[in-house]
């Protein structure tokens, strides 16, 4: 199996999140606009959930007008993409300014804009862009969400690759939801990848139900599982991670 070990990787160094944004109640629409504007692209999640966790470290750190935020919503997506993605799929300034929800806003992006925003988004990142989000883990994990051995309604189940493309399905869903609140931001990106492979297994109705769960954490942790974690999932709905709870309202 592959382990990364979180003493070594980035996931225990991320920038703290205080929440103390004054446009927090805006979170969630610019949030929207670069899902949207990057589903147009056709970027990947990575790139996606890189953006908005870009935008919600810039929101936690600066006070900004409205119409500037619009555009750092949109330069955490091209630089997001940039690091993501191929360059030939980063989106170019021209197609950008030719969005209908661009005309909408009244913004009209210059290159120049976009190179001075980027340039302080880059500076107040110390030009750091590998942060890991959940998107990040969400390969790792279902590599191993779906096995054989598992029963659908206590029952064998009749087609596992039909299965594991449902769990696909609904994990990616549970992922695109955490994007929409900032207070999965409490939580390591790990465990909400975590938390969306496990709500999926629910709503499939597949089980063992957290076993799997605590095997995906092994993937990341490397043996053993944290004592927190294995406690608050050894069993049952009732006694499941905080985070999964949230995932399963949304």
């Amino acid at each position: 199996p592959v382990y990364i070990r979180l003493e070594d990787s980035c996931e225990l160094e991320l920038p703290s999140y205080k929440g103390q944004s004054p446009q927090l109640n805006l979170r969630r629409y610019f949030a929207d606009l670069i899902a949207i504007v990057s589903n147009r692209f056709r970027l990947c999640p990575a790139a996606r959930h890189l953006a908005v966790y870009l935008l919600d470290l810039f929101m936690d750190r600066y006070d900004v007008t409205v119409q500037q935020l619009h555009m750092v919503s949109l330069s955490c997506l091209l630089l997001a993409s940039k690091f993501e993605e191929r360059e030939d799929r980063v989106p170019k300034l021209e197609t950008l300014n030719s969005l209908g929800c661009m005309s909408s806003m009244n913004l009209v992006l210059t290159k120049q804009g976009l190179l001075h925003m980027e340039l302080l988004l880059l500076e107040t990142f110390q030009w750091n862009l590998y942060l890991p989000t959940a998107a990040h883990f969400i390969e790792y994990y279902l590599s191993i969400a779906v096995h054989e051995g598992d029963l659908h309604d206590g029952w064998p189940m009749t087609c596992l690759e039909k299965t594991k493309l449902f769990m696909a399905k609904y994990a990616d869903y549970f992922l695109e939801v955490s994007l929409q609140d900032h207070v999965f931001l409490c939580f390591a990106p790990s465990l909400v990848s975590a938390a969306c492979v496990a709500t999926s297994r629910l709503i499939l109705h597949l089980s063992p139900y957290m076993q799997i769960v605590l095997c995906c954490m092994q993937i990341v942790y490397a043996p053993p599982v944290p004592p927190h974690f294995e406690k608050s999932w050894n069993h049952p709905l009732e006694n499941t991670h905080p985070c999964c709870h949230i995932t399963q309202g949304q």
